[in-house]
């Protein structure tokens, strides 16, 4: 026959005991309200989807590249202690260095990617304006539009990129 001992009993009376403790849930977080969301809702499709009002040009670019970005991409973007924002020959081997002008498949996400992640040290720092300018920059700099063009969410999403038909689609059934 077994005898309960204290410590059994008292295990017990811990377990039942704490029941109501536990009937409220962990407690973590809290309902997220509309208004937080819309702080990080910043995703940009290829299309030109959720792009800002804003603008900027390759000039305006050029002042906020020196001050913001030179001092990791190195002057005029060709790179620096970060990679290279400007030039790149064809990518015809693994070991070929990626650019903007020859890896990227849409202009649209390089404003995503500024607007987001740079300046390394201040990501989300930079106005939609200044990333309109940054872009236009590289863009200009890497010959893909004018010196004298501007950037929007109208005139963004139509530059083709030269390697915008570079990718495999793994599942194509999936878009």
């Amino acid at each position: 026959m077994f005898t309960p001992k204290p410590r059994h009993a008292f295990v017990l009376l811990v377990a039942l005991g704490s029941g109501a403790a536990f009937g409220e849930g962990p407690n973590l977080g809290r309902p997220i309200d509309p208004a937080d969301i819309a702080g990080w809702d910043i995703s940009i499709l290829p299309d030109g989807t959720g792009l800002p009002p804003g603008g900027g040009t390759p000039a305006q670019g050029e002042r906020i590249f020196a001050q913001k970005c030179a001092m990791c991409h190195g002057e005029r973007g060709k790179g620096g202690v970060a990679a290279a924002v400007v030039g790149g020959g064809p990518i015809d081997r693994i070991e070929a260095t990626k650019t903007i002008a020859n890896f990227w498949g849409y202009s649209t996400t390089v404003f995503d990617f500024i607007r987001r992640a740079m300046p390394w040290q201040q990501p989300r720092s930079l106005t939609d304006n200044e990333v309109y300018a940054l872009t236009a920059y590289i863009l200009a700099e890497n010959k893909l539009i004018g010196e004298n063009d501007s950037m929007n969410a109208e005139t963004l999403p139509k530059v083709r990129m030269p390697n915008r038909d570079g990718f495999i689609i793994r599942f194509p059934d999936k878009i």
